[in-house]
Parts: structure tokens; sequence; C-alpha cells
């Protein structure tokens, strides 16, 4: 099958802000190169995008300390490199359909806990919005710059 043919994962992400407009960004375990991510997950059967966000928080960072504060109007895709297709996710999908929201985090840094039922993340840290992109695998970085152009104004420090 051409990867043409392949849908897209329906999947969320989540820009997760802490209160020095800082971004969260996770390293993931399954990863061999140095590449950091925003959380994102693939959205259950019959689940809302709303409601998904806040389980794949949950999820990935062990904390669901935060409010839901942005959505992108649009869904966005990205293409898996033809390497990684029909290995990643297991070679059902082409690449992620996904709805982005910004989350503005209520919780400290010690309500963040990696080490979940199911880890992703093997470490994390907060960042710049400027230096996103340029930690961010290269099939990712369109995606990453729409997201930061949509929620740049939320950033805010408080």
């Amino acid at each position: 099958m051409a990867p043409s043919d392949l849908p897209y994962r329906p999947c969320v992400g989540l820009m997760l802000l802490n209160a020095s407009g800082q971004i969260f960004v996770g390293k993931r375990i399954d990863q061999t190169v140095e590449g950091w991510q925003m959380p994102q997950g693939g959205i259950d059967d019959g689940e809302e995008p709303r409601a998904a966000v806040m389980r794949e928080l949950k999820e990935e960072t062990g904390t669901d300390k935060a409010e839901i504060i942005g959505e992108m109007e649009n869904w966005l895709t990205y293409d898996l490199p033809a390497h990684l297709v029909g290995i990643a996710f297991h070679g059902k999908y082409r690449g992620q359909r996904q709805k982005w929201f910004a989350l503005r985090f209520l919780g400290g840094d010690g309500d963040i806990d990696l080490h979940t039922h199911e880890p992703e993340f093997a470490d994390w840290k907060w960042v710049d919005m400027e230096a996103l992109p340029r930690m961010i695998v290269p099939f990712k970085r369109d995606t990453y710059a729409k997201v930061i152009a949509t929620f740049r104004g939320l950033a805010r420090k408080s």
C-alpha cells in the first residue's frame, strides 16, 4: 500500500504554558536522536478533542493542573518521513491530523511526574517559544510554526 493510501491518525496536541510564558517540552523515551516535543496523542473512538487533550496532559505529564485557554480553529496534518511509514503508529497511518490547544499550567514543577502508567517522556523542561522550532524533529517543524503563530499571544508572563 502506498503511503498516500493510508489515513491520518486523529490526534490532539497541546502547548502547555507556565506563568513565565515558557512551553513544556518532553524528550521521548523511544527517540535515539535529540528531539523534543510538546505533548500529543491519539483521540479515542467517540472522544471529543477537548476531553482527549486533558487526558493526554495527564497521561504524559502526570498532572491535570491546567486550563484550556486556546484552541486552533483548523486541524493540522503532517506526513511521516518515508523511512517511518509502515513502522510508526504500527504501520496504520501516514501521519497525523491534529487539533491543537493552548493550556495554562496552574500547578508547580513538582506536580509534573513523568513516571506515569505508560511513560512517553524520559526528560522534560520549560523553554522559550523562540527556542522551540530548533528543538523539534524536522518533519514537525511546519506544524509547530503554525501552532506558535496561533498561540504566541497567549505566552504572557504573569
